[in-house]
C-alpha cells in the first residue's frame, strides 16, 4: 500500500515535467492559442498530474 502510494507519486511528478516540458516549448502565441499565458504552465502542469 505504502510502495503504491510512492509509485503513484512519482509517475504524478513525470507526468508533470512532462507536461511542463511539452508548454515551455511552445511559443507564446501557441500558449495563447490553448488559453494560456507562459506564467500559467506550472499551474496548469500541476493540474494535469493531478488529473
Amino acid at each position: 500500500m505504502f510502495v503504491s502510494l510512492i509509485l503513484a507519486k512519482i509517475q504524478a511528478y513525470f507526468r508533470y515535467r512532462a507536461t511542463v516540458n511539452e508548454l515551455s516549448a511552445l511559443s507564446d502565441r501557441e500558449l495563447s492559442d490553448f488559453g494560456i499565458a507562459r506564467f500559467e504552465i506550472e499551474t496548469v502542469a500541476r493540474q494535469a498530474a493531478a488529473a
